[in-house]
């Protein structure tokens, strides 16, 4: 049977955290309007695997009402009890691109010391490709955590600004090949720039398949 508007709303009020569960994952299944209204209330959920699921969701959605998903987000960004809620609240407004929220994302990350929502700000504020997200990023690249490193490239080359290829071009010969496939995907950004097309070349013949196929791509 085809899941309705109603029959999801009923798990979704069921005291079962598992049906409301359920309930999130067949919102995929439902208009966008009736989704994100759904999503919206199992936002809202007492229990934590609840909120995650439907705020990891309504980014797909999140175009129905633009200044009411950036309130849900922030907040959730902001109070939730959870850190895995908080991370996923930041990654759905980077999906969203809601820069209003840089702000917060910004201060969150310099006052939080856990790592996953550390690393889920910077990945968002590549989506975002908000200019003001450049000192930050830079700052990252410093970093001892390689994840946060390689989040820091990818976003430095989302954002485009041709004042980080001399911050990313050090990165090619880098002992990672995950850091480097991530910066080859982020030099993709600048392929016109000859700077870059010598890096590329050199990424090209990388000892690692996956970067030269990035790199090959883009020359």
């Amino acid at each position: 049977m085809d899941n309705t508007s109603d029959s999801v709303q009923q798990l979704l009020a069921s005291e079962d955290y598992g049906d409301r569960i359920r309930a999130v994952n067949q919102m995929r299944q439902l208009a966008p309007a009736a989704a994100f209204e759904l999503l919206c209330q199992a936002a809202q959920d007492q229990h934590a695997r609840v909120r995650y699921a439907a705020i990891s969701q309504i980014s797909n959605v999140g175009d129905q009402d633009r200044d009411r998903v950036l309130a849900l987000l922030k907040r959730a960004l902001l109070t939730d009890s959870e850190i895995d809620v908080r991370a996923a609240a930041a990654d759905s407004l980077g999906a969203l691109k809601l820069s209003e929220a840089f702000d917060d994302l910004k201060t969150v990350y310099e006052k939080t010391t856990d790592w996953l929502l550390q690393f889920s700000i910077l990945a968002a504020l590549g989506e975002l490709g908000d200019p003001r997200s450049f000192d930050l990023l830079t700052e990252a690249l410093d970093s001892s955590n390689s994840l946060f490193k390689t989040a820091a490239i990818g976003a430095l080359g989302e954002l485009e600004d041709e004042a980080a290829i001399p911050l990313l071009l050090p990165f090619v010969d880098d002992p990672d090949w995950q850091t480097r496939h991530r910066l080859a995907q982020a030099l993709s950004h600048f392929d016109q720039v000859p700077e870059v097309q010598q890096a590329m070349q050199k990424l090209a013949n990388d000892d690692s398949d996956a970067v030269a196929q990035v790199a090959k791509a883009h020359l």
